[in-house]
């Protein structure tokens, strides 16, 4: 007898709540449809569903998420780095208590090389009809980062060949719930043979189809719950025989009808966040303001304060990684939080004076100041003018008509080609090809949990700013 399996997924929604209405109707729907057809349904999340962007998310540190995901009735989910390195330990730790699904994630430990309570490596599901369904999942291996918070991943790849050879016989069809990225997912579509779907997140690709590797589907629905993945699955139940795997995606700017429960318990969720974000941090006498494009006071504070949470010689920071100034009056965490809302967190690189010269000149090019970044951990619009403490930059309009910089002086001394310093910034810049000199620094420290508006709270907490 010929059946379908309909196996539906999201990823990387990083609490872009604006679209989960649509998300949870069109599912709940589909659910009905199903079941009327006598027919099996299963729902998957591949990670980065909590960002701490929102203030849901980060009020509720991160529960309302798992709270929206067993409203659906969600299977099974694994993690994502969202979830896996912006939350402290002791809050990632209590994020699944109280989940109705299955976090699976083979290669996630605790310090001892434990897996934690609320983590299983695989799921083999039996479905009505016998059909044996195993779940496998992974998440990205940014190793340095878990053991800052106390945590321990292992290569994925590694991860994997040990899950494949335990479960080997006990399932008729696998399943990869994959955060590692496009290309890890390609290579483990050719590597991994006996992986039939691969479902991907972290790289936001969209896959319209899916993509046939070998005998691998592999799947991908973008970010922000722009699509509902779905997965039509035809099998023969008389021999358990796998007959094929269709890809599809539903994009929800074409879904109108919305779950009007979920839209009121969404509204109800943002109250509680901003009663809760309402803690008042300190006040200030004057506005604290900021532009992405020439000197202001708060990027001044800011760099400051990473210099001192850093234990810097110098620092530096991009002005805009400040969204807004700030206003005069009480400060509360919402305010800082609206302001400075990445999941980024303070970091100190030691760099060769003649190395740190480059980055300077660098940061100072127009076109890096006006450069409307997306991804590395940043939810602003455009970069903005770096801004330094203990670095003097001076420069002169040449020609042109545009400012060159004529020397630096770190300590009033030019600064010295052979010397090493200890430079306080954000790790924003050692995740990627913004400053290839910064990422390629032997000597890394990163501050962990505490993200850049947990310093500005500290700072602002300190000091009071006065007219």
């Amino acid at each position: 007898m010929i059946e379908t399996i309909h196996l539906y997924h999201t990823n990387d929604l990083h609490s872009h709540f604006e679209n989960w209405p649509k998300i949870v109707r069109f599912l709940q729907d589909r659910k009905k449809l199903h079941e009327l057809d006598n027919e099996e349904m299963l729902l998957v999340d591949i990670g980065d569903h909590a960002d701490r962007f929102h203030p849901i998310t980060e009020a509720t540190k991160g529960k309302a998420n798992v709270s929206l995901l067993n409203q659906l009735h969600y299977n099974a989910v694994t993690i994502g780095n969202n979830e896996g390195i912006t939350f402290a330990h002791e809050d990632l730790n209590e994020l699944y208590r109280e989940a109705e699904f299955s976090v699976i994630i083979s290669n996630f430990y605790t310090e001892h090389g434990e897996r934690p309570e609320w983590v299983i490596p695989y799921e083999i599901k039996t479905l009505k009809n016998g059909y044996r369904v195993a779940f496998l999942g992974v998440t990205v291996f940014y190793e340095k980062f878990y053991e800052l918070l106390g945590w321990k991943v292992k290569d994925p790849f590694e991860s994997l060949l040990e899950v494949i050879q335990e479960i080997k016989g006990q399932a008729d069809m696998i399943v990869l719930l994959s955060h590692l990225g496009i290309t890890d997912d390609e290579r483990i579509a050719d590597d991994f043979p006996d992986i039939d779907i691969i479902i991907g997140g972290h790289t936001h690709h969209v896959l319209q189809k899916g993509k046939k590797i070998n005998s691998t589907l592999v799947a991908g629905a973008g970010k922000y719950g722009q699509y509902i993945g779905y997965i039509s699955i035809g099998i023969d139940t008389s021999n358990k025989q796998l007959l094929e795997k269709k890809a599809e995606l539903f994009s929800t700017i074409e879904l109108h009808a919305i779950c009007k429960e979920t839209a009121l318990f969404l509204n109800h969720l943002y109250d509680e966040s901003e009663q809760i974000l309402s803690e008042e941090i300190g006040v200030l006498d004057q506005e604290l303001s900021v532009d992405w494009f020439n000197d202001s006071p708060f990027p001044h504070l800011l760099v400051t304060a990473i210099r001192e949470w850093c234990d810097g010689e110098v620092a530096m920071v991009n002005s805009g990684i400040l969204l807004e100034s700030l206003q005069k009056g009480p400060v509360t965490r919402k305010n800082i939080h609206h302001i400075c809302p990445h999941p980024i967190n303070p970091c100190k690189v030691y760099l060769k004076g003649d190395v740190l010269k480059e980055v300077i000149l660098q940061s100072r090019d127009e076109k890096m100041e006006q450069l409307q970044l997306k991804g590395l951990g940043f939810r602003g619009k455009v970069m903005g003018r770096m801004v330094f403490d203990g670095i003097i930059v001076k420069t002169e309009l040449l020609s042109d008509g545009k400012k060159h910089v004529t020397e630096i002086l770190i300590k009033n001394q030019t600064i010295d080609p052979d010397r090493l310093y200890a430079v306080a910034t954000i790790d924003m810049f050692t995740l990627g090809p913004l400053y290839p000199e910064i990422s390629h620094a032997e000597k890394k420290i990163f501050y962990m949990p505490e993200l850049l508006r947990d310093v500005l709270a500290w700072k602002l907490g300190k000091y009071q700013i006065k007219s």
